[in-house]
């Protein structure tokens, strides 16, 4: 049932296998019984992109900008998912301004899964923040979730649509379906996240080693990371967080090729949550 192309998680090695015994966790809170988390010591920022010219470089420029004025470690890998204009020479070019940004190509096949997972295999960080090329996410954001990683949490998912947040020209049917989707992700999952669709979330480096393997080759691999470490008993907080519309380029999401895949992708993690009997589960 999953996409012939799909690429290899030979790229990722679980630190660890899930404890069968962990009791499932909504509450978004560190564990007491397993201590602190390590210190975070760098933020890898994945940033798939694709046909992104009119902005890529400005989108780098910025995130660099707020992660230095408050001294955060980072890296920024932007991957190429396959351009056709100028994308992959102004990477380069930035690149030689800006020492943190790693340009990495995806020489195929092609995807937005397939990019971030690409992106994800090339970090070095122990914190890890998946953010669009078009500048429709606030860098300041960014630094928001570094400060709640740092607090001790496994993941954290920010909401457009709680208070604090907001967006800014969202596309009216978009808007619509955006809602239904993740209203029928709540009551399926009895959770309280109320924006899994989005893209733009915030993981230490086990979540992602944990939550292999990796199915989703398309958008839909924004649902299948968070509902993953969900599901596998990591913690989580929610944050607001705000969200414009592009100004530059064409969306890539297509959404009448992406229903099916998100359905399969959130019936596949609801199978485990009810039939694996805990085998996924982390350690507590």
């Amino acid at each position: 049932m999953t996409d012939p192309d799909s690429p290899s998680t030979a790229d990722f090695t679980p630190a660890f296998q899930p404890d069968p015994g962990t009791s499932p966790r909504q509450v978004p809170t560190a564990s007491a019984d397993r201590g602190q988390p390590p210190a975070l010591s760098l933020l890898s920022v994945v940033i798939p992109a694709r046909d992104e010219a009119g902005c890529i470089a400005s989108t780098v420029e910025h995130l660099h900008l707020e992660l230095a004025l408050h001294k955060i470690p980072h890296e920024i890998i932007v991957v190429d998912d396959g351009s056709t204009d100028a994308t992959w020479p102004i990477l380069e070019a930035t690149s030689e301004k800006i020492p943190e940004l790693v340009p990495v190509k995806n020489p195929g096949p092609h995807g937005f899964g397939r990019a971030i997972q690409k992106g994800l295999a090339t970090a070095s960080g122990d914190a890890m923040v998946i953010m669009m090329a078009d500048e429709s996410d606030d860098c300041r954001d960014v630094v928001r979730y570094w400060q709640a990683l740092g607090e001790g949490y496994d993941c954290v998912f920010g909401s457009r649509f709680m208070k604090g947040g907001g967006t800014i020209d969202y596309p009216w049917l978009k808007w619509v379906l955006n809602r239904q989707a993740n209203l029928f992700i709540r009551l399926l999952f009895g959770i309280r996240l109320n924006d899994t669709t989005n893209a733009f979330k915030a993981y230490r480096r086990e979540v992602i080693e944990g939550c292999l393997p990796i199915l989703s080759p398309h958008f839909n691999i924004t649902v299948e990371l968070p509902l993953k470490a969900i599901v596998r008993g990591y913690s989580w907080k929610v944050i607001p967080i705000t969200w414009r519309n592009r100004r530059t380029g064409v969306a890539k999401l297509k959404i009448r090729e992406m229903g099916s895949r998100y359905f399969f992708i959130v019936a596949y993690v609801w199978l485990e949550k009810y039939f694996s009997r805990g085998d996924y589960r982390r350690r507590g």
